[in-house]
């Protein structure tokens, strides 16, 4: 029989309960045992996610690693071992690293604005007393929406002939083309990303706020008048744990997550417009039928996003403190 939990009395309490002075105090009960009948129903229960895990994480991981080395007939009548030139390949294209660096000012901007916009809003409705349910509501119901139907609206709002934005951007004699201008798509890409990540970080950020205790507020405004003072030296220490979760979260999403924000906005007219490397990987690889080159930049974007968590993990989150 396998025991989870077995919680019994310390030889500590045990020696002390044999001490005159403490001869009648109580023996801590045990706690009530959670068990299963089985060895093999723990591991039944975990079987489910391991499965999901191994079929579309390892798996696909496996697959993605071996292609790499190879040239892929296109019609799948075989494949040539090439080592390391399909990586070399997409190293040195300019096209590549012209990408990439599209691609790292594209996570910073939306990450950052992501997480300043929604931490402005958790705080706003953490002060709301009148009307907070609703005001709750509205923010967060653009958690709901999908990228591509994001993606979509955003084309509607950025449109050149019923688009509100380019009315408006017409009045400071800016004259918007979103799909042609590289400019102008770039920033139509980072306002909608940007607007579909702002409630993820709403929720967890006044969950967070919410969870502060009320004492150490009112500590706070009796050793401080400045409300921006004491939401930085006492409220956002606090928000630390959280913050670094959604850091990570956020820097994934701009990587990963935007693709259907990226794939409608474009309009399949990516070498006009800017695109992530998520996006290249789909463009070589469903598109361009390349898949050893396609397979290859998948596995250097996986890389970099390993080491960009390793790198979070070991040097931000040491300045954290768990409570």
């Amino acid at each position: 029989m396998a025991y989870i939990q077995t919680s019994q009395p310390s030889k500590l309490a045990a020696f002390f309960s044999r001490l005159p002075l403490f001869g009648n105090a109580k023996q801590p009960e045990a706690a009530k045992r959670v068990q299963f009948n089985s060895r093999l129903l723990p591991y039944l229960l975990l079987a489910p996610q391991l499965a999901v895990v191994l079929i579309f994480f390892y798996w696909p991981s496996v697959q993605a690693i071996q292609s790499s080395f190879y040239i892929e007939d296109p019609f799948g009548f075989g494949a040539t071992f090439v080592g390391l030139e399909n990586y070399t390949d997409v190293l040195v294209s300019p096209e590549y690293r012209g990408i990439a660096g599209f691609t790292a000012i594209f996570t910073i901007i939306v990450t950052a604005l992501s997480l300043g916009i929604g931490m402005l809003l958790a705080v706003k409705a953490d002060a709301v007393i009148r009307g907070n349910a609703a005001y709750k509501t509205v923010l967060i119901s653009v958690y709901a929406i999908a990228p591509p139907v994001a993606g979509l609206i955003g084309m509607m709002i950025f449109d050149q002939h019923i688009g509100p934005f380019v009315k408006m951007a017409a009045w400071f004699g800016w004259d918007m083309k979103v799909g042609l201008n590289y400019f102008d798509t770039a920033f139509a890409m980072i306002v909608v990303s940007v607007w579909k990540q702002i409630p993820y970080n709403f929720i967890f950020i006044l969950s967070g706020l919410q969870a502060v205790p009320a004492s150490v507020r009112e500590a706070a405004v009796m050793d401080c008048r400045s409300g921006a003072r004491r939401f930085r030296t006492v409220i956002l220490p606090l928000l630390a744990p959280t913050v670094f979760f959604l850091l990570i979260i956020n820097i994934t999403y701009s990587l990963f997550d935007t693709f259907g924000v990226i794939d409608v906005m474009v309009k399949d007219k990516a070498a006009n417009n800017p695109i992530t490397l998520v996006y290249k990987v789909f463009m070589d690889g469903f598109r361009g039928n390349d898949i050893g080159s396609s397979s290859a930049q998948s596995v250097i974007l996986m890389v970099v996003v390993f080491t960009l968590t390793i790198v979070q993990f070991r040097f931000v989150e040491r300045r954290i403190h768990y409570n």
